[in-house]
């Protein structure tokens, strides 16, 4: 997948995870920047939970909200 493509992708798809966790700032999600590991410290950081926590509401969004973009990127 060409970076274009992959880039439109994720700002589509930032914008859900916004919804979700709607104390992360732009900034975080363009650190964040499509990869799972980061996605899981910040939601850690910015909603002071712990990282099973985050692990477990990510589990249950992506239930919600079918993607394999974590798995593609």
């Amino acid at each position: 997948m060409n970076q274009e493509r992959m880039q439109g992708n994720w700002r589509q798809f930032k914008g859900k995870v916004k919804e979700q966790w709607g104390k992360l700032t732009d900034d975080d999600l363009e650190v964040i920047a499509g990869k799972r590991e980061q996605l899981l410290g910040k939601i850690q950081e910015r909603h002071g939970i712990s990282k099973e926590e985050a692990e477990r509401q990510v589990a249950v969004w992506k239930n919600r909200n079918p993607t394999d973009f974590f798995e593609r990127y």
